[in-house]
Parts: structure tokens; C-alpha cells; sequence
């Protein structure tokens, strides 16, 4: 292998002695002594000279072995940069990605390639290509300046052009002359097997074939009066690569063509014929040559196994490579069992040797052994599908684990994906009953014997997937997840086939299932103008709440760093568009038809694993008007029982079902929004933090009822792309939101009229959000200035919502002084001590009705006035010696005198001027 540059080679052996503990030692051409991530053995390696690769050096317990290029991708990935183009070398960034990212030898592939470059106008970014020309015309050209910035577009046909039907041959090849040719998928896989003196072209596809290449081939050899080669089929070894491999054989049989078939073993990561090139190019030459007659040999022997005509010629071929005498497999679809029965299986052959019949004398020694496996009972078919360990995952919260498997099946019903507890695959009996009950008509008629032999070979060294219970952002990972989507560091990326996402040293993915989101992948079909509806039908307030939800995304990220995140409160007149605004920045989120949920109608546990259900986004709480509660209704929702959340606190504790003493203590990971009709009643804590929206019923026009139609009519595949635009910005957004919240703290603290600490920092973070806002939505200079004032305005509404009483609750005691003044005696305060106010609320209630007076309900005071301001709530239900009851009894100077004790509720009287009656 080429050197590896000096900068790259210096950083790469700091990260190898700093992440695995690799150290070189006296002056030897290996670091050593490094932790394998495999099995956790202190028996990784690397070459000092060039650390290209590090390897476990348990070959035959581990043996596994890491490309830095995937460790360190960073290093690798920005090539313009490494090695910018001159004008003296205009090829310098291809030459230096092709020799230190490909392991290529650049005199082989001289003069093949140009060094271009690629603008991606939907991203707005570039990118330096290595371009190879075809045939046919066109060109097909990889990115190679951070390509993980596009996506999934690594690389690009020239527009307008496709290849089907022909093959990219390199330049050197002469196809005349070629004994044995291979076809892979890629222009790398080619180039890398002509490195070992593999003739090979590449079909740009797996799904292409080189139909008129073939012909012309052929045509070609027969004009030369030649044979034609046989030809090797390698494409990807991955399950829509194995159904072409086996039709793109058929049809090159059909064509005259001899025909067999390569694939490289797939263990833990993906593996490509470049891949392999590189792995090779790090071993010593003496031992490199018999380390590749191995590997190809595995690889045909694979591929052979692919495109075996029947389970009894499959299960030969397996016999021969191993000589094992018993062991599943699999053969379209359905499972097998193959147990060498030595004496059956030499009747069988000794009886087809002496069979008269005309095509038993012309079968070859395969073909004899596969016409007498198949008659002596060798192969047996276990189950009319196939199920197959995917992997091992495992919650390490709950110690709840399960074994993920795939069932195929021979006919045309879809794949089905599932969960295998332990249990499950230790029993024959319980095996079948859940292969039954995941797919239906899925039998399995193995012994348990048979099972347990199964289970050992597909679950040695399964793999292990990270899972989380939620969806959203997962700190713990730097990860958002959406379902079958997830966003990492600004990429966006698809679920694999196996339903999880594989990142760089980790595979993640989530349980919770009840959330269906609607995502657009891409902005095709965007509907940008859903801004200008919001803005004319909501104005201010519309974009507040936007920031907030759009700040929704981003809370883990705020509450690690600044430890809080507010709460939002919508409330307003009846018809004044609470319930479209909410509807609609739920589609922004990918969740049409969602409002939120009442939490006075779900059970506590219920409450709390609703809650659990999400990070990084709104969970709306919905509460009942507050009349119904003297209806025996459902008990108002204790507001108080929010206030751990506001820094991200526990929503519970919860016992975990083992031996020990173990519990459950999930995390708040979203936000809260409450929306009602009524103002927040709740204590001094709970309104410092919350930032309150009021709407009121506004004076409908043309143009607001039209902007409003078109908001109710949008669909979330029209507007949910604003939630992968968001998370792709992540560090712009925090980068933005640090900055600028300093600045919103000083100019809110500025303003006298707001005292209290968390009222600005609350609002000051949402300033902050609306700002980050513009990175993702075009707002105007007037709707952010304006959108400024409003959430000024709010902060100073907030700081005099705290400092004053719910009306309610002010009404109550503008009666109270109305009937303590109707007379000198006390008329409903039942104290005699001046520092205090006793009042029976029902005996108050009767009082005021007598007088006329305005009151809101019993039951709605019982709730308020425990958060009374202008007078200090003490306690309830206490006993008093009533100064009113006193005073009657002097008054009637009667035998028969009431009594004087009765329950009142105890405030502290700001005024303490009344005397003792």
C-alpha cells in the first residue's frame, strides 16, 4: 500500500494510543497492547509505519480487523483540502484520494480518470469528483469531498445518461484474450481486482445487465474463432444483489456463456471487493498471495451456494466444503436439514452406478451424489419458510432483551420482521407457537435437537443494536430518531433492511412503535408559503409558538447546557384558533391529526409513559374546563407536579422486574405545552416557568379565512420537511442559541419592571430560538422585529401575572371587603385574631349570593386560592371559636345560642387593623 501522508499518519497513531491503547514499543514496526472493541481483549495491533488498519490478534477467537478510514472517516473524507488541485497538477485532489482513500497503484490507472467538480444546487454545497468516462458516453463520477454531506448521493451518472445494458471495461483489458471474466457492481471493485490480476469489468448495478457487452463479447470471441470466457458473477453480497445474481446468471446461460458466481462473506460490517483490495494491501507479501487464494476460494465457494439449483445440490456442496455431517440450511426460502446417513447414501449411489436407466449413465460424480442425497432422506425440509438472527437487543435500563429475526418465505408474501425472546428460542415448543403467531402460515416441524444445533450456529457472535424507548433525540447518542429516519450530525439517514440505523460504531434503534410519523424525505413537494398563512393568521403569537416548537427540537441539547427549558401556555377565547395552530405545527413535526392529550382523564402510570414517549419534542396538555369539576367530574391536573420538568428531572420511579433493588427513573426528554381556555391557577413556581400566549377571538377577514383554510388543508407530507431541515442545522441552531442568549438576558434584565430571574431567562431563550428560527424559515426582518417586541411584552405580562391574583381569586376578595363592610360586627371572617382571616367558604358563597354578589364556584376557588398573592393562603379546614357566630349570639341574646366553632380557611391579613370582636 501507498504511504499514508505525514499529517494524517501523525494524528491517526495519537487517536490509535489515545482510543485503544496502542503503543509502539522499543522501536518496533508494530503499536501493540491495544483493546479490541470486539471481544474486549488487550490483543489489538497496527503497523507504526503505516497504521492503515488495526486488528485483534486473536485470529482464530476474534481476528477482527478495522480500516482507519472508518474509524477516523474526518481525516479521510475532505480531499480538496488534503491535497488541493493546482494548475501544474490539476489532478492532485483525485490522485491523493485514489492512492490513499482507494489503495490504489495510480501508474495502473493512468490516464483513466479527470478530476472534476459537482454542485448540489438543493444543498448549496460542492464537491471535488473523480471522473471515469464511458463507453456509450456520459460519464459516472464519485464525490469526494465529505460526501456523507449529501446524503446518500456518494455518486452521480452524467444527467440524461444511463448505462444499461453495457459494462465499464478498464482501458488495459483486452477481452479477446480473457480466460475467466468478472463482473462486479462498481468501477473501485474492478480496478481493485485488476490490482491481483483478476480480469474484471463492472456492471454500474446490480439491477443492470450487460446485455448488449455480453452479445458483442460474444460476437467478438466467435469472429476471433475463440471460446468464450467463463464468466464469474461478484456482485454485492446483500439479499437484492442475490436475486439478480441468480437471473443475471440464468440469461448469460441463455446467451452461451459458462457461468459461476463470487461473494465476499459478510460478518459484522459491510464488505466490497475494495474493501477487501485494501485489507490485502496491509498484509506482508509473503503472506498476502496465500491470504487471497483463501478468500477467493471462500467467495466462489459462496457464491457457488447462491446459485446451487437445488437444496440437495446446496447441501453437497456445503458437505464438501466442510464435511460436516449434520446442519441446517436454507434453499428458496424454506429451511433444510441435511444428516449424512454414510450407509443410505452408498446404496443409494451404489444402485444409481448399476441403474440401466439412460440418464442415470450420464450423470457426472456431483450430480450422482446429489440424485443420492436426495433418495436417501440426507435432506429434509425443517419449515416452509426461513427465519434468521438478525441480531441481539437489548434494553440496559429494563435488562429486557430480545433476538430480532427475519422470516422469509418461498412464496410472494412480504418478509416479516419480529422479536424472539430468550425463552422463545430455547424451546422447540415455543419456537413454533411464535413463528406461528409473527407469520402466519409459518411452520417449523424441527426437534428440539434440531433447534438447539440451529440456534448455536446463528447466534455465535450476533451482533448487538442499541435500542432507546422513545422517539426523537437521544442524548446519550447525538442522534435524532424519527421512525425509519435519523438525523447525526446533520445527516440525514434511512433505516437499514434489518430496522436500524448504522452509524459509525453504532447500530440504534428505537422500540416505541405507537407514534407513526409522516415525514418528507426531500423538499420535493415543500410548501414554503405555510409561512405566510401562519403569519397572517396568528401574526406574532403564530411565530412565538413556532420557536417554541421549533426550540421543541433542540430542548436535551438547552437543558445540558443552560440546565432549563420553559413551558409554554396557550389559552384564549373559545374559536380563536388554538386548536389550527396547534394541529398545523404538528404536521410541521410529521404528526397530522395530533392536538395533545387531557391528563385528568390517564391513569398516573399512564400519564407517565405518555410522557416518556418522546425527546426533543411538545407533549400538549389538554385541560377539561374547570366547571366540570363540581360535576364529580375528573380531578383537576396538579400543575405542581410539572415543576421537576422544567430541568429535565424524572417522571417517576418505577421498580425493574429482577432479583435485586433495581428501579426505573426515565428523564422528562420533551417539552410541555398547556392549552386551555382559562388562565394557568397555580403557585408562584409554576407561573415563573411558564411563557404564556392569550389569543383572543380575532375580526375574521377574506384573507385570514382563506390563509386559515390553507393551513387546515395542508397535509404533513406538504410541510413535515421542516423537521429534517431543522435537525440537519442542529449546530448552527446551538451555536446561534448560545450567543444570542446572553445577549436577550442583559437587555430583559435592563428592563426594572421584571425582577425575577427566571422570567427572563425563559424568555430570553425563546428570543434566542426565534432568532436560530432564521436559519431554517425566511423570515422577514419585520415579522423577527415584531415577533422581538411581542415576547418582550410577554416577559413584563408575566412578571405582573405573578406579582397579581388570578381574576378569580381578586373578585373573591373584592366581595369579601364588600360584605365585611355591610356591618361592624364580622360578617364572614370568623377570626378573632387580627393577623388573620378565617373564612367558610360555604357559608361565604351563601352570604354573597344573599347580597347579589359575582362568584366563581366553590369547587373553582377551592383550587385558586391556595396560590392567593394579596392575601397569604395558610392552611384549610382548620377550626376557629368564630368571631361571626359570637357576634350573632350577642346580638340575639337568645336561650338557644349557635356554636362557635367552625372550619374555615386560614390567610395571613395584610392589613391587621381590625381588632378583637
Amino acid at each position: 500500500m501507498k504511504a499514508m501522508p505525514h499529517e494524517i499518519r501523525t494524528e491517526v497513531l495519537a487517536r490509535l494510543e489515545r482510543d485503544y491503547g496502542l503503543k509502539r514499543r522499543d522501536s518496533a514496526d508494530y503499536m501493540r497492547g491495544g483493546k479490541c472493541p470486539s471481544c474486549d481483549k488487550k490483543e489489538l495491533f497496527s503497523r507504526y509505519d503505516e497504521p492503515w488498519f488495526i486488528k485483534c490478534g486473536r485470529e482464530s477467537k476474534c481476528g477482527d480487523q478495522w480500516h482507519v478510514k472508518d474509524l477516523y472517516d474526518d481525516l479521510f473524507d475532505d480531499w480538496s483540502k488534503r491535497a488541493p488541485a493546482t494548475e501544474k497538477a490539476p489532478t492532485a485532489t483525485a490522485k491523493s484520494y485514489l492512492q490513499h482513500a482507494r489503495g490504489f497503484h495510480l501508474e495502473l490507472i493512468e490516464g483513466w480518470y479527470t478530476q472534476e467538480n459537482y454542485w448540489s444546487r438543493e444543498l448549496g454545497i460542492g464537491s471535488a469528483t473523480v471522473r471515469f468516462p464511458l463507453e456509450q458516453g456520459g460519464y459516472w463520477e464519485r464525490l469526494i469531498d465529505r460526501p456523507h454531506r449529501f446524503g446518500k448521493q456518494k455518486a452521480r451518472f452524467a444527467p440524461g445518461k444511463t448505462m444499461r445494458g453495457y459494462w465499464w471495461c478498464p482501458p488495459s483489458l483486452d477481452l479477446l484474450q480473457v480466460s475467466e471474466l468478472w463482473i462486479v457492481e462498481g468501477i473501485f471493485d474492478a480496478i481493485s481486482l485488476l490490482h491481483h490480476d483478476i480480469d474484471a469489468v463492472s456492471a454500474m448495478s446490480s439491477n443492470a445487465f450487460p446485455a448488449e457487452s455480453l452479445k458483442a463479447l460474444a460476437k467478438a470471441r466467435t469472429e476471433a474463432g475463440r471460446r468464450l470466457p467463463r464468466l464469474v458473477w461478484a456482485l454485492d453480497n446483500e439479499p437484492g444483489a442475490h436475486r439478480y445474481t441468480r437471473r443475471w446468471v440464468k440469461q448469460a446461460r441463455e446467451l452461451g456463456f459458462t457461468c459461476e458466481a463470487a461473494q465476499i462473506p459478510q460478518r459484522d460490517r459491510k464488505t466490497d471487493w475494495n474493501d477487501l483490495h485494501q485489507r490485502w494491501m496491509f498484509l506482508d507479501e509473503d503472506k498476502r498471495d496465500e491470504q487471497v487464494e483463501r478468500e477467493l476460494k471462500e467467495a466462489r465457494h459462496q457464491g457457488a451456494l447462491l446459485i446451487a439449483e437445488s437444496a440437495a445440490e446446496k447441501a453437497a456442496l456445503m458437505f464438501e466444503w466442510r464435511e460436516r455431517h449434520e446442519f441446517h440450511f436454507g434453499f428458496g426460502n424454506r429451511m433444510y436439514w441435511f444428516k449424512m446417513d454414510l450407509e443410505k447414501l452408498n446404496k443409494a449411489k451404489q444402485a444409481l452406478e448399476d441403474s440401466e436407466h439412460h440418464d442415470d449413465k450420464l450423470l457426472n460424480d456431483r450430480q450422482m451424489t446429489e440424485k443420492a442425497l436426495r433418495q436417501s432422506g440426507c435432506v429434509v425440509e425443517i419449515a416452509n419458510c426461513y427465519p434468521q438472527a438478525l441480531y441481539f437487543q437489548r434494553n440496559e435500563i429494563t435488562d429486557e432483551s430480545w433476538y430480532y429475526f427475519r422470516v422469509d418465505f418461498p412464496h410472494d408474501e412480504p418478509t416479516v420482521r419480529n422479536t424472539f425472546t430468550g425463552g422463545q428460542v430455547a424451546a422447540a415448543s415455543e419456537f413454533k407457537k411464535r413463528l406461528l403467531g409473527m407469520a402466519a402460515g409459518a411452520v417449523f416441524t424441527g426437534t428440539g435437537a434440531q433447534l438447539d444445533k440451529i440456534m448455536k450456529d446463528q447466534l455465535f457472535a450476533l451482533k448487538t443494536v442499541r435500542t432507546i424507548d422513545y422517539i426523537g433525540y437521544s442524548k446519550e447518542h447525538g442522534c435524532y430518531v424519527f421512525g425509519d429516519l435519523a438525523v447525526r450530525g446533520g445527516v440525514v439517514e434511512q433505516a437499514n433492511s434489518e430496522d436500524y440505523f448504522e452509524f459509525k460504531q453504532l447500530r440504534l434503534k428505537t422500540l416505541q412503535k405507537s407514534i407513526r410519523l409522516e415525514i418528507a424525505r426531500t423538499d420535493e413537494g415543500y410548501r414554503p408559503e405555510w409561512l405566510d398563512w401562519l403569519w397572517t393568521c396568528f401574526g406574532t403569537q403564530g411565530i412565538a409558538a413556532l420557536a417554541f416548537w421549533f426550540g421543541s427540537l433542540f430542548a436535551e441539547q438547552i437543558r445540558d447546557e443552560f440546565q432549563s427549558f420553559p413551558f409554554l401556555e396557550v389559552t384564549g377565547e373559545a374559536g380563536a384558533g388554538k386548536s389550527t395552530l396547534l394541529m398545523f405545527l404538528w404536521k410541521l413535526f410529521g404528526r397530522p391529526d395530533e392536538e395533545g392529550k387531557d391528563p385528568s382523564k390517564m391513569s398516573k402510570a399512564g400519564l407517565r409513559r405518555w410522557m416518556g414517549q418522546v425527546s426533543g419534542m411538545p407533549l400538549v396538555l389538554l385541560e377539561a374546563d374547570r366547571s366540570d369539576n363540581d360535576r364529580g367530574a375528573a380531578k383537576a391536573y396538579d400543575w405542581d407536579e410539572l415543576k421537576p420538568l422544567f430541568n429535565g428531572g424524572t417522571l417517576g420511579v418505577t421498580g425493574v422486574k429482577t432479583a435485586g433493588n433495581e428501579t426505573y427513573e426515565p428523564p422528562f426528554r420533551g417539552t410541555i405545552v398547556i392549552s386551555q381556555n382559562a388562565t394557568v391557577a397555580a403557585s408562584e413556581a409554576i407561573l415563573t416557568r411558564i411563557v404564556k400566549l392569550h389569543f383572543v377571538r380575532p375580526q375574521v377577514t377574506s384573507q385570514s379565512r382563506a390563509a386559515a383554510d390553507n393551513l387546515n388543508h395542508l397535509s404533513a407530507m406538504d410541510v413535515s420537511h421542516f423537521l429534517l431541515m431543522a435537525t440537519r442545522a442542529e449546530a448552527k441552531v446551538l451555536e446561534t442559541f448560545r450567543a444570542q442568549v446572553k445577549v436577550h438576558e442583559q437587555a430583559l434584565r435592563e428592563l426594572k419592571e421584571i425582577r425575577i430571574e427566571r422570567i427572563i431567562k425563559n424568555h430570553a431563550q425563546l428570543l434566542a430560538l426565534l432568532d436560530a428560527l432564521r436559519l431554517v424559515v425566511p423570515l422577514t426582518d419585520r415579522q423577527h422585529q415584531a415577533t422581538q417586541r411581542e415576547l418582550t411584552a410577554m416577559a413584563l405580562v408575566r412578571q405582573s401575572a405573578v406579582n397579581a391574583d388570578p381574576s378569580e381569586v381578586a373578585e373573591f376578595w373584592e366581595v369579601f371587603d364588600y360584605l365585611q363592610s355591610l356591618s361592624d360586627d364580622p360578617v364572614v371572617d370568623h377570626s378573632k385574631n387580627p393577623d388573620l382571616i378565617a373564612i367558610n367558604l360555604n357559608e361565604f358563597a351563601e352570604r354573597a349570593a344573599e347580597h347579589k354578589q359575582k362568584l366563581a364556584d366553590v369547587g373553582t376557588l377551592r383550587n385558586l386560592l391556595p396560590n392567593s398573592r394579596s392575601r397569604k393562603y395558610l392552611e384549610h379546614n382548620k377550626s376557629v371559636d368564630s368571631a361571626v357566630r359570637a357576634a350573632f349570639n350577642r346580638r340575639n341574646n337568645t336561650l338557644t345560642q349557635r356554636g362557635t366553632t367552625v372550619k374555615c380557611w386560614i390567610f395571613q391579613n395584610p392589613d391587621a387593623k381590625r381588632g378583637n370582636a
